[in-house]
């Protein structure tokens, strides 16, 4: 991750957090689905996860080790497994980030009080001990049934790392990286169905220009092989949010050597990296200016799609938004560097959003990594000692798992606009899929005050019953669990829909996200 300057906003928005003026909305909330049409699979990567060596994302968050009072499992701390077992992790990015520019990961390995620290130079300057390294993220892994994605050292590693690293990870036979491989206690090769060749080269992973990584990439991919079971998805480190020319060019020169290639894009709610807002700490204006930098996403998205559909007409190459999620400044009191933010009501609308967008776009898009899991930006999980909390970020995910691997239904969206200072958004926003039969909807009403009664459109499915409808809103707009208070933001049942006549109308609270089931 790398700040970066995204989009520059008001005075009003960046340096004051007054009232916004809400205008006359326009009248009618219609969702119709276009059963169809309904062709193309969602990808269970869509909802993939990111753990980097950052704050107490790894240690404590997840890592504790075998000698910790915090229940555990070998070092993993029981209750964070527990909860993300439940989430179907399907995807695991590791170990960075702008740590994977700087990581060897020889120092990972062997008996962990043996094993050689560095200094984390990118989060906080602290010393690392390297006691969670490759064979620990495998286990981790396991624990949680998500394939493995590794990113690579580009920019301050080497080519001959990367492979001895592969070979380490993937080979079987009497190779001196197998050898070393079960010396270490694993004796069965690993898969490897990601690997992440560089991490932000325009920025912390070594300040280049597209032309110089474009040859350098082909160097690496070139090396990058598997030595067992299926090749490896080779994703090319693409560019942040409207790096529009770093991914074209990248493309233009690599194209053939790669099977993905990546964007970053981060919601920043005021626009201004130097002053992102408090996480907790914002108003009507704030909360809005996050939907519309949020929904840049959509843009980057098409543009980089755009990109791709030029150079690879097959559809051969996915587009992997491999970090994303809101960026709010860290928590008072918490340790720079370490960004340990809270997580509210809005983030997570924030993250419905995004999947609503993912799934669009779902013919390109084969994987997006939420950053980061635990303790650490939109995490899904926030820890405090033996304590542990989950996000309303967590509750989308576990609400929308449902998505994973099932036919998205394409729909078109009529909305009344959520309106504050002359500017307008669509309040809602909706997604729906079919799998086994059951088709999942989910719909998100970002308006900040006022209710919404939405009108879903399935008479093209033959659905005759809601099997199931919860929903997940709160009390207000930055309303967030606490330790304390641990289920504030909760999903629970809901009751205020009816279908009837090929139509399910639904009336949703302001702020809120409601998932239905439909046979």
């Amino acid at each position: 991750m790398k700040k970066f300057f995204v989009l520059a906003i008001s005075s009003v928005l960046l340096f004051g957090c007054a009232p916004g003026q809400r205008e006359a909305e326009l009248e009618g909330n219609v969702v119709v689905l276009d059963f169809a049409a309904a062709e193309q699979e969602i990808s269970e990567y869509i909802y993939g996860h990111f753990a980097e060596h950052l704050g107490r994302g790894i240690y404590e968050g997840i890592w504790v080790g075998p000698d910790s009072d915090i229940p555990n499992v070998n070092g993993f701390r029981t209750d964070v497994i527990e909860a993300l077992q439940k989430l179907n992790i399907p995807v695991l990015r590791w170990p960075g980030g702008c740590f994977a520019d700087t990581y060897n990961w020889r120092n990972g390995i062997g008996p962990r009080d043996q094993r050689p620290t560095m200094v984390n130079t990118f989060w906080g300057g602290i010393v690392e001990n390297n006691h969670f390294g490759t064979h620990e993220f495998f286990e981790l892994c396991e624990l949680l049934g998500a394939e493995a994605y590794v990113n690579v050292n580009v920019g301050s590693g080497s080519v001959r790392e990367m492979i001895e690293w592969i070979e380490y990870m993937t080979a079987d036979g009497d190779g001196p990286m197998a050898k070393l491989r079960r010396a270490n206690g694993q004796e069965e090769p690993w898969d490897v169905k990601f690997l992440g060749i560089g991490n932000e080269m325009w920025g912390c992973g070594g300040q280049m220009t597209p032309e110089t990584f474009s040859q350098i990439y082909r160097t690496y991919a070139h090396f990058a092989r598997q030595y067992g079971g299926p090749e490896m998805i080779r994703i090319a480190a693409g560019g942040y949010g409207d790096h529009y020319n770093w991914n074209d060019v990248l493309l233009a020169n690599a194209a053939p050597l790669m099977d993905g290639i990546s964007i970053h894009y981060y919601t920043i709610p005021t626009g201004d990296w130097g002053n992102k807002s408090a996480a907790t700490g914002f108003c009507d204006s704030l909360y809005f200016s996050s939907f519309r930098n949020a929904k840049l996403m959509e843009t980057h998205v098409q543009r980089h799609i755009e990109i791709l559909d030029t150079h690879d007409p097959d559809n051969r190459i996915g587009l992997y938004v491999a970090e994303w999620g809101i960026w709010t400044d860290q928590e008072p009191g918490s340790v720079p560097g370490f960004l340990y933010q809270q997580n509210s009501m809005r983030d997570a609308l924030i993250a419905s959003l995004h999947f609503d967008i993912f799934h669009k776009y779902a013919e390109r898009i084969r994987g997006a990594n939420i950053a980061q899991m635990v303790n650490v930006l939109q995490a899904m999980i926030l820890t405090d000692g033996p304590r542990m909390l989950l996000t309303p970020t967590y509750h989308v995910f576990n609400m929308y798992q449902v998505h994973q691997n099932a036919t998205k239904i394409p729909l078109t969206i009529q909305s009344e606009p959520f309106t504050i200072n002359g500017e307008s958004l669509p309040s809602i926003t909706a997604t729906a899929s079919i799998k086994d039969g059951i088709v999942n909807i989910g719909v998100s009403n970002i308006h900040a005050t006022e209710a919404r009664e939405v009108v879903i459109d399935v008479s093209g499915g033959n659905l005759s019953q809601v099997a199931n409808a919860i929903i997940l809103t709160a009390s207000a707009i930055n309303s967030h669990n606490t330790f304390d208070n641990p289920n504030v933001v909760a999903p629970t049942e809901f009751a205020a829909y009816q279908l009837e006549g090929g139509k399910i109308t639904i009336t949703m609270p302001p702020h809120s996200i409601v998932k239905l089931k439909v046979n």
